[in-house]
């Protein structure tokens, strides 16, 4: 009988990640990487967990944190060969913001340290939560309220987070209606510019509205991010319905009317669970 290997530890991963970087017998593609060639990957895996979270694929979740630790680790090999810092000191630093930020869970800034009695409500961790990080901002000479917000993020988030930062500081609606009337006037505002005729206004215009959704998205309490990936997953499922079905027919979505492809899309709307995309269901 066969006997089972012990399972592989980080310890192993490390190492493994240090043969693949070895000058003399590593890996020739590995050897090759940078921090920028790798930065896509990084977002690709990324988004990869968070498609097998929302697919429910808790087994292939498993694969798809494996690779985005990788990630981490790569970074953290190519920062060791130029001397910047390690692992240990990524897991150092990480566990030290964490214990920092949660001084209701340990009071002592000890993560060994016994149990607090204090006990807050989500709203009041929230809010010690943001006066701790603009503490640390303060401490990076990061003086703007909204300094520290990555450039990279993906638009929809950054709005999101650009937006809720700005709140903390009162710049916000009192509710969703002021929203509602800011979008109706940004409509107009690039109803406007389509008359005018001027690709630059209209592709200005058009930024203020999706800005303006994203705003009314937050008023909402829905992560537009999350609300666009399910419509984009709602619109695939769809599609692809009508392209099965008009097959079945022998005929393409190219050879159909514009009635007819109507017709076919709300035919889709209705049976839509018939063709999920990866054998799941849709939102």
């Amino acid at each position: 009988m066969k006997e089972e290997r012990p399972a592989h530890t980080l310890d192993d991963l490390l190492l493994l990640m240090q043969r693949l970087r070895d000058p003399v017998c590593g890996c020739p593609w590995d050897l090759k990487q940078t921090y920028e060639t790798i930065a896509p990957s990084t977002l690709e895996e990324a988004y990869e967990v968070v498609d097998a979270i929302e697919r429910g694929d808790y087994l292939h979740l498993k694969e798809e944190l494996g690779d985005l630790l990788f990630q981490a680790i790569f970074y953290s090999q190519l920062a060791a060969e130029q001397n910047l810092f390690r692992f240990g000191d990524v897991v150092d630093t990480l566990v030290a913001k964490l214990i920092r930020r949660h001084p209701h869970v340990f009071p002592n800034g000890d993560l060994y340290s016994g149990k607090t009695d204090n006990a807050l409500e989500e709203r009041e961790v929230k809010q010690n939560w943001e006066a701790i990080k603009s503490a640390e901002r303060e401490h990076k000479g990061l003086t703007g309220t909204l300094a520290d917000i990555p450039r990279a993020l993906p638009s929809l988030t950054r709005a999101a987070k650009l937006q809720k930062r700005a709140a903390q500081v009162g710049f916000d609606w009192s509710d969703v209606s002021g929203v509602m009337q800011k979008l109706t006037e940004e409509l107009d505002e690039l109803q406007h510019a389509m008359s005018q005729q001027t690709s630059q206004e209209i592709e200005d215009e058009l930024g203020d509205v999706l800005f303006t959704c994203v705003n009314l998205a937050r008023h909402l309490k829905v992560d537009p991010e999350t609300a666009l990936r399910k419509a984009n997953t709602k619109f695939t499922a769809r599609f692809d319905y009508m392209e099965k079905e008009a097959a079945q027919e022998g005929l393409t979505l190219v050879q159909l009317t514009p009635p007819e492809l109507d017709k076919r899309w709300n035919d889709a709307k209705a049976g839509e669970l018939k063709y999920p995309p990866n054998n799941q269901t849709v939102p």
